[in-house]
């Protein structure tokens, strides 16, 4: 275990945030930060996890505010490259009655043109936990290519892998989505995809037959977030519910990456996954009591106190 300088390391795309400030000021815009990968491990670093982030960054203003960003959060950025010919993403985040809806430029980013010769072994074979996601495996044939090489190098290194579907359809076809991430469910140790996408991939309803099908696919550990119905917690020996907490709830953006970070975070710690998950489904609740994806994530202490209050 001392090879260990990681308890987890996330791979994807990292995304400049423009979250609008009100409703009814279309022209308001915060800058913020985003990609869910990166929001994970910002979030458990935030936690107390020791991190790391593998992705590649434009050389333009936007990848050194990333830089910047990570240093701050005490996210290890030794395994992040350079792409002098291609951007760093953007993307908007507009409300209105319906919810959240965001607004991509990413076409060609430098994240996109990863490939499985640019993984930093040392920083993959030095972590305990290597995080994914699907979204990272449909930028681009070769991100997908990259993220499938990750998990060789980091199981073979003995780390265990968490999984976010994270399905986003304008980036891929269905057919090809549920190829991929079915194919990926049974390298990971544990899943945590969202109601909404576990029912389009699955093609099922109800929580129990999703949560079947999850394990069915080769998932040990099911995590299914279900926005404000809480989660479902299921392994092998357990399945149990876990009510959503009553906050006042601003923006929901990055709210399920939390819930990612924080579970491998607790996962990582040695707790058992139901208590993961309810340590998880509070941390994610608070993630949403602000604006953006990254400035309302919790400190470890928010959560202790928020769960000692619900008790």
């Amino acid at each position: 275990m001392a090879r260990l300088r990681f308890d987890l390391v996330a791979l994807g795309e990292p995304l400049v945030e423009f979250n609008q400030v009100r409703p009814d000021e279309a022209t308001a815009y915060r800058q913020g930060f985003g990609g869910d990968t990166s929001n994970t491990v910002i979030a458990a670093s935030r936690l107390g996890a020791r991190t790391a982030y593998v992705t590649r960054l434009g050389d333009d203003a936007f990848g050194r505010m990333f830089l910047e960003l990570w240093r701050r959060e005490s996210v290890d950025s030794g395994g992040v490259g350079t792409d002098p010919d291609a951007p760093t993403g953007i993307y908007f985040v507009s409300h209105g009655a319906r919810g959240h809806e965001f607004s991509y430029l990413r076409a060609g980013s430098a994240a996109s043109r990863m490939r499985p010769d640019d993984l930093p072994l040392d920083v993959l074979e030095a972590s305990a936990v290597l995080h994914i996601s699907g979204i990272s495996q449909a930028i681009s044939a070769s991100a997908c290519d990259t993220v499938f090489a990750a998990i060789d190098a980091a199981r073979s290194a003995g780390a265990r892998v968490s999984y976010d579907s994270n399905l986003r359809l304008k980036l891929w076809p269905l057919a090809r989505a549920r190829a991929i991430i079915t194919a990926t469910l049974s390298l990971c140790d544990w899943f945590v995809p969202s109601l909404e996408e576990a029912a389009q991939l699955s093609g099922a309803q109800d929580p129990m037959a999703i949560l079947d099908w999850c394990h069915d696919g080769g998932a040990p550990i099911v995590a299914l977030k279900m926005g404000p119905n809480g989660v479902w917690i299921s392994t092998a020996a357990v399945r149990e519910h876990i009510d959503a907490h009553r906050v006042h709830a601003i923006d929901a953006t990055g709210a399920g990456d939390c819930f990612d970070g924080a579970f491998a975070t607790r996962m990582i710690a040695g707790d058992a996954p139901v208590a993961a998950a309810r340590y998880a489904n509070a941390a994610a609740a608070l993630a949403t009591t602000g604006y953006g994806a990254v400035a309302p994530l919790p400190r470890h202490a928010d959560v202790a106190a928020f769960l000692a209050k619900a008790a």
